[in-house]
């Protein structure tokens, strides 16, 4: 059993419970187990905490030898965001590639292994799924981390995900609340603003949301954006109408709620993270998530100090934060108990692609649900100058600045995999106003496959493919974001995603094209 520090009183005790930071270094910090001791209740994983699968386990054992029931949250989306594989890249497609397959079994599957695999860390807490509807196709910070962009798929694919993920024994938190797809603007950079209407609202952002909250997902995220029509003042984050009318009282939602990073530049500076946490705890959340960029002790002791302070002052009431508190523990209770199960899926129908549709992924073949995932999502489409690729080519990465949620570490691109088929490939990158001449010049009488993100959002980028396409008219083009303008190039393959396993899939088209 944990026992809490002598000398600790309550009220500080639910200070810390609420908090959820992040820490630097692959091991434990002493600063961190002591504030286990006296009553934090979870801990964030980043990037930055993991090397292998065998040094996380044995991370999390070390928290848990402080204290048996801590919560072990990470951002595992899968796809492009991903933390346990973070220098590899993912080994399982993200939300897009999974919409766009459109087989719930299939989402269900690969949600319960990679719940599996985070479970065999022990990894209890996994802020994912993206529920957001990707009704924007200009959002910088949500594209290939939904669904899509429809409504009912986009309802149906997060209800699967959440099942699949808390079948392996993994909390799912379900994101970002109420819906950060129609924004044009990062909330990692500023406060973004969605103007609309509640009609249109009740039908589209809130939709899939209803569907998580049915399946049973034990935590929910609120998002750090303005919606007038729900709250003319207030973020999602500190909004009371949002999170306890909303949410609560009218979607029926008892679950843990749980702030995006509270570092972002949104709040941290609208309102400053002290006063955020102590107005995010009153409007109704239950977590404070912070440690994204912010991660030292001194952080966890200006937020633990300012709670207990507004309690004080009769700013935050005290039965609030014993509420949220309460919540945490019953979610770290709900996770010390939990199960696993042996997988067992079977994954049919409901889509095809030109890579065929396998539809049988038992537990004989679960570690392989990524790549059966991965190859039914792509759409591969034969253009005008269609030739096979027969030799070493000359992969061309255009480049965009990956946002903050994905991070620049994770390797993406086609090139890697494509050098184990056709050895000799050789790549570049590139970004800019003379991306396309560069790229050319680079290429010099290779073959080109030009590797593109969201070339719809990158204007150089659209340039730099015409570039190519006018002087190499047998360019390949490899669309690994949200494919919006009609297919282009001699062979044109959408990933509808940036994962390690959707490279290979797209590898493969390329050398069997």
């Amino acid at each position: 059993m944990t026992t809490i520090a002598s000398g600790t009183d309550t009220l500080t005790r639910d200070a810390l419970a609420v908090l959820q930071p992040g820490f630097t270094g692959t091991s434990a910090p002493s600063w961190l187990l002591r504030r286990l001791g006296e009553g934090l209740a979870s801990v964030g994983l980043f990037g930055r905490n993991i090397a292998t699968p065998a040094q996380v386990a044995a991370l999390t054992a070390q928290l848990r030898a402080e204290r048996d029931d801590v919560l072990v949250a990470i951002d595992e989306e899968g796809g492009d965001v991903t933390r346990l594989e973070v220098r590899t890249g993912s080994s399982f497609p993200g939300n897009h590639a999974l919409g766009a397959v459109d087989d719930t079994a299939l989402t269900e599957a690969v949600a319960h292994e990679l719940g599996r695999r985070l479970a065999a860390c022990g990894v209890n807490l996994n802020w994912a799924p993206s529920a957001d509807i990707n009704s924007n196709v200009d959002n910088p910070v949500i594209g290939v981390r939904s669904f899509g962009a429809d409504t009912s798929l986009v309802a149906r694919h997060t209800a699967a995900y959440v099942s699949g993920l808390q079948s392996a024994g993994v909390a799912a938190c379900t994101k970002h609340f109420p819906g950060h797809g129609d924004t044009a603007v990062d909330s990692h950079h500023a406060m973004p603003r969605i103007d609309a209407g509640l009609a249109v609202l009740e039908s589209r952002e809130l939709v899939p949301f209803r569907a998580a909250i049915e399946a049973g997902t034990r935590a929910v995220m609120s998002a750090h954006i303005l919606v007038p029509a729900l709250d003319p003042v207030h973020p999602a984050t500190l909004s009371r109408r949002i999170l306890t009318g909303l949410l609560r009282e009218e979607l029926g939602y008892d679950g843990l709620i749980v702030t995006d990073g509270m570092e972002m530049q949104a709040i941290s500076a609208t309102y400053g993270i002290e006063r955020g946490s102590v107005l995010a705890i009153a409007a109704g959340a239950d977590a404070i998530c912070v440690g994204g960029g912010l991660s030292d002790e001194p952080t966890v002791l200006r937020l633990r100090d300012a709670l207990v302070a507004a309690v004080r002052s009769g700013d935050l009431p005290e039965e609030r934060l014993a509420d949220a508190a309460a919540r945490v523990r019953a979610l770290a209770a709900w996770t010390a108990s939990t199960q696993t199960t042996t997988p067992s899926a079977s994954v049919n129908g409901g889509g095809t692609s030109e890579r065929g549709s396998s539809s049988a992924v038992g537990s004989d073949a679960r570690t392989d649900v990524g790549l059966v995932a991965a190859r039914r999502a792509l759409k591969v489409t034969r253009g005008a100058h269609f030739a096979p690729v027969t030799e070493a080519p000359y992969v061309a990465a255009l480049t965009p600045v990956a946002n903050i949620a994905v991070g620049d570490e994770t390797p993406w691109g086609v090139a890697a995999e494509l050098r184990r088929l056709l050895p000799g490939t050789e790549t570049g990158s590139f970004t800019g106003e003379r991306a396309g001449a560069e790229a050319l010049a680079a290429a010099g009488s290779r073959r080109v496959v030009a590797v593109v993100r969201d070339a719809h959002r990158h204007t150089w980028m659209a340039e730099a493919l015409d570039i190519l396409l006018a002087a190499r008219p047998d360019t390949v083009v490899v669309e690994m974001g949200v494919p919006q303008s009609p297919p282009r190039g001699a062979l044109h393959i959408a990933t509808h995603g940036a994962a390690r396993v959707c490279g290979l899939a797209a590898a493969e088209a390329i050398a069997e094209a």
